[in-house]
């Protein structure tokens, strides 16, 4: 017998077992005859060892007879021994006079006739009796061997019979030697290979592979001789060489692999294969499948809990399950649990899905991970599954995992649930297919939520979001259309009706001749029937004489409190808080603004379509912008999550800057001929008089066709925060031929005028101004609350030379902003038109505007006041008090964050003789320097501090600009030398 060392090359840590074949072999030949029964589970080697014990006793000089065992040919009928009378033909099949005692006796019973057969073959010399799979053998033949081991102590022969030995779910059937004497046999069991055996075989066919991929090979192999082999030939006929383990089995070819996978649970039997791939199925789970699990949802598809609880056990002492870092047992590799999948009927894993997830609910589990197994199992046709997956939607939604609740949704649909519940399902659905995965499958859903029967308000429902999807693709005639039909269904539900109209009296703000209709119905009906209009109808037209001029802010907010102190409904109370918010904020109520639209967000719905959802969020954005809160406006997430549309421009979008916010100050020079950039540091010589941009008129919601409000919010706060070319870039990037006519449209032309100022662009602003202008006059938005195009447009004129039609300009502009009369317009009108007039008087208006702003405390606009003044004062020659004016504004610009404010006063200052003051870093500057000093990159620096790293380039930007320097090699000494 060879010993291990020279063993043939496809058995690794067989020593003990080929020393006790080689004993026993060297004692049949002597005359002393035993059975030595090899065991082991499916593919650990036992047939080939068996094959190097017939090659060892053929050496020599042993007779063999060999047969393995099928479950085909085992079945026995009457007295026949099929097994045996195979292993025994090749001695029938003898001359007579090969036989000791001659032929056969035909006349005796067949066992006893082949026992009879075996000892003549064995008179004529030492005989191995090979007999591979005795488990499959019939049960006659089982028996003639058990009786055959109990006589050839006294015969040449030496019985070796291979046995499975594994724990299945189904128990086993009796041993071949359960009734022998242990003196009778010797047992020999095969152990799975050891960690180091299985990379030496490994190693033997890979070569030099990296020793992760080798670890790979092994684990997926799972000491399995057969499995490692399998994975082996995959991976050398599919790449040639060493690779990488696929993800899953598909990429293995020829499939050597999940075949063997395949052949170790049929021979399992059903049960166990049934119990491997339910295990597999919830080994699919992050968290693993815990023992409990497991067995509960194995005995639902008909196994024995007690049974599986061992076959765990089992299958982790054999490899092929691992406990993970919790302890848990899982697949020893992902690779091995996929094979264990593959082929498994989709009938059966859906069962096995459903079963784990009934078992989940009777835990108490949460239903997220009840709806996982729901997700991956076929309809169940029961009401818990609808609440399961509905249950899990609303806490992807609230999780912000938006795609998750789309595919759950989904699925809920499959499972049975009323109409009315349908239609909620179908709106929640659809809105979020449109307006998140911007699918547009979400259209046909809102469509089939409104033709279900049930209850008006799930068709109102249905009908507000299918209408605010079709406004967002610019087409809001089909929306208004569609809403307006819904009105002789509603003659007896007034709220209901109230809710559609004044859903279409939003929308109709993306088309001007929509508008007009609109807005007139809503006048006319105000004049003779206030009432059927309800309070959200009421403030609409507040809303309405406020953008065009016909009244003040003091009066506005009397009838908006008014309103909110009326009863309205739920379906009514978004439009009204909205609306009301929007005009709190115009009056610079922002308190009150505030808390308007944290309660309108708060009792909505935000996976509902919605046109007052979006309104709120940018009433909200507009209060931060209004108080120059630019860190919130450029870091707060949820703000990129509001432009919700199709279209063009995300993209550009996103590469512009990392997040939104809004543009304080146009950067550009007020007096004639001078038309420089005055946005970057140590460039230009501007004044950075600043222009504000007030609150939309609109609903909030994107066109889908053009340009957002976002994108012109994004493109102001770029260019306020001294990144030019990104504004530009984002600029540039809309075909505004191709956007249809929205009030998002003309706020982006406001934007990219600002952004064309910037640049120097005098003529080109100019025109985006009074386009804005013409576009916003058409809708009879004529009040500066909205957007103040004549402001900035008279700026323009006088950096081309025309003060005349400046003047004009500037003073339509202050009627107008003393007709809403809040210190915020009123203060930017009379600094313009001051720097407008000049001289003497429009030093006067300078400095009114200067005390109007400060008494109020804005901020935003009192800045560029104060810059407006002090480059008067030095036009007249009064510098001491132009300087003092400039380093206020220069301070506050500085506490604001307002980088191009602050670039224009330290301009300003220079041109008065005077030094900038703008040597001294703010506590972030300078801790943001210190890190760059040290070498750390942007992206680090924003890391460890939690912030944008555009928020980290603009304190840099702003701390090299107060040091002199050019270069992040030069921070550490100009550190040194600034306090």
């Amino acid at each position: 017998m060879q010993s291990s060392s020279s063993a043939p090359s496809a058995l690794y840590e067989r020593r003990e077992a080929l020393a006790l074949i080689a004993d026993e072999a060297a004692r049949a030949r002597e005359g002393t005859g035993r059975l030595v029964l090899l065991r082991g589970a499916t593919g650990t080697g036992r047939t080939a060892l068996l094959e190097a014990a017939t090659a060892h006793a053929e050496a020599h000089g042993m007779r063999v007879l060999r047969v393995r065992c099928s479950p085909r040919g085992s079945v026995a009928t009457g007295d026949h021994l099929p097994v045996v009378e195979q292993l025994l033909s090749p001695i029938e099949e003898l001359p007579a006079e090969e036989l000791t005692t001659g032929a056969p006796d035909e006349s005796l019973p067949a066992a006893a006739r082949l026992w009879r057969l075996l000892r003549e073959y064995a008179a004529g010399g030492p005989v191995l009796v090979a007999v591979d799979d005795v488990h499959l053998a019939d049960e006659n033949s089982r028996c003639w061997l058990t009786e055959a081991a109990r006589r050839v102590d006294r015969l040449p022969v030496l019985l070796l019979v291979t046995e499975r030995s594994q724990y299945d779910v189904d128990p086993p059937t009796a041993g071949l030697v359960h009734t022998l004497s242990p003196a009778l046999v010797r047992t020999h069991t095969l152990a799975p290979l050891s960690g180091d055996a299985a990379s030496d075989l490994v190693r033997s066919a890979v070569g030099d592979a990296p020793e992760e991929w080798v670890a790979d090979y092994v684990r997926a192999g799972a000491g399995n001789p057969l499995l490692l082999r399998a994975l082996l030939e995959d991976l050398n006929a599919t790449t040639g060489a060493p690779a990488a383990l696929p993800e899953t089995c598909a990429a293995l070819y020829p499939g050597a692999y999940p075949a063997a996978v395949s052949w170790w649970l049929d021979c399992a039997g059903a049960a166990t294969a049934d119990a491997a791939r339910v295990f597999a199925a919830l080994d699919e789970l992050p968290e693993g499948a815990d023992v409990e699990l497991f067995t509960e949802t194995a005995g639902a598809v008909g196994a024995d809990p007690a049974r599986v609880r061992g076959w765990l056990t089992a299958m982790t002492r054999l490899g092929l399950l691992r406990h993970d870092a919790d302890g848990r047992p899982r697949y020893a590799h992902p690779l091995l649990r996929d094979a264990v999948l593959t082929g498994w009927p989709a009938a059966d894993r859906h069962a096995a899905h459903r079963a784990a997830a009934e078992a989940m609910l009777r835990r108490g589990d949460p239903t997220e991970t009840v709806a996982g197994q729901l997700l991956r199992s076929g309809p169940v046709d029961e009401v818990w599954a609808t609440d399961a997956l509905l249950d899990a939607a609303t806490g992807a939604v609230r999780d912000d995992r938006t795609d998750d609740a789309v595919v759950l949704l989904r699925r809920a649909l499959t499972e049975p649930m009323s109409a009315g519940r349908r239609a909620e399902v179908l709106t929640e659905l659809g809105s979020l297919e449109f307006a998140a995965v911007r699918s547009s499958a979400g259209i046909p859903r809102l469509t089939e939520a409104m033709r279900l029967p049930g209850l008006p308000q799930y068709r109102v429902q249905a009908a507000v979001a299918l209408g605010t999807a079709l406004a967002r693709r610019g087409e809001a005639r089909a929306a208004v259309t569609l809403l307006r039909n819904l009105d002789g269904q509603l003659t007896d539900h007034p709220d209901l009706l109230r809710t559609v109209q004044t859903t279409s009296a939003l929308l109709s703000d993306h088309d001007q001749t929509i508008r007009e209709e609109i807005y007139r119905w809503l006048r006319d009906t105000a004049e003779h029937s206030p009432q059927s209009l309800g309070p959200a109808g009421r403030a609409l037209l507040v809303r309405y004489e406020a953008t065009a001029g016909l009244t003040s802010a003091d009066a506005a907010m009397k009838q908006v409190r008014a309103l909110l102190a009326e009863p309205a409904g739920p379906l009514a109370e978004p439009f009204l808080l909205g609306t009301a918010a929007a005009v709190a904020q115009w009056a610079d109520e922002l308190d009150e603004a505030e808390r308007l639209t944290d309660r309108g967000l708060t009792g909505q719905r935000p996976t509902l379509l919605h046109p007052m959802h979006e309104a709120l969020l940018n009433v909200r954005a507009d209060i931060a912008a209004a108080r120059g809160d630019y860190g919130q406006l450029l870091s707060d997430p949820e703000s990129w999550r509001r432009e919700r549309r199709e279209g063009a421009g995300t993209g550009a979008g996103a590469a512009a800057g990392s997040g939104p916010g809004f543009r304080f100050g146009l950067g550009w020079a007020t007096g004639p001929g001078e038309a420089k950039a005055a946005t970057e540091p140590g460039t230009g010589s501007g004044s950075g008089i600043g222009i504000g941009i007030g609150t939309n008129t609109g609903t909030g919601t994107g066109s889908g066709t053009g340009p957002t409000n976002m994108e012109a919010h994004v493109l102001l706060a770029l260019v306020e925060t001294g990144r030019l070319d990104e504004a530009r870039q984002l600029a540039a990037a809309f075909d505004l031929r191709e956007a249809h006519d929205s009030w998002e449209l003309n706020r982006f032309l406001y934007a990219r005028g600002v952004v064309r100022g910037a640049s120097g662009d005098a003529a080109g602003a100019l025109g985006d101004f009074l386009e804005c202008g013409r576009r916003q006059s058409a809708r009879d938005v004529l009040s500066p609350v909205v957007t103040p195009w004549r402001a900035a447009a008279a700026q323009c004129q006088l950096a081309l030379g025309h003060p005349r039609e400046a003047l004009a300009l500037a003073e339509e502009e202050l009627r107008l902003a003393r007709l809403w009369n809040t210190p915020r317009l009123v203060g930017r009108s009379l600094r313009v038109l001051g720097t407008a007039t000049g001289g003497r008087h429009g030093l006067d208006l300078t400095d009114e505007a200067v005390r109007v702003l400060r008494e109020a405390s804005v901020e935003t606009e009192l800045i560029p006041a104060l810059i407006a003044r002090g480059r008067q004062l030095i036009a007249t020659g009064e510098r001491t008090r132009a300087r003092k004016s400039l380093r206020e504004a220069a301070e506050r610009a500085e506490r604001l964050g307002a980088v191009s404010l602050r670039s224009a006063a330290d301009e300003s200052l220079r041109e008065s003789g005077a030094r900038s003051t703008a040597t001294t870093l703010t506590a972030s500057e300078r801790r943001i320097a210190q890190l760059a000093a040290e070498g750390r990159t942007n992206t680090e620096i924003a890391e460890s501090l939690h912030l944008a790293r555009r928020t980290v380039e603009t304190h840099l930007t702003s701390a090299y600009r107060k040091l002199g320097i050019r270069r992040r090699g030069e921070l550490t000494a100009a550190l040194v030398r600034v306090p």
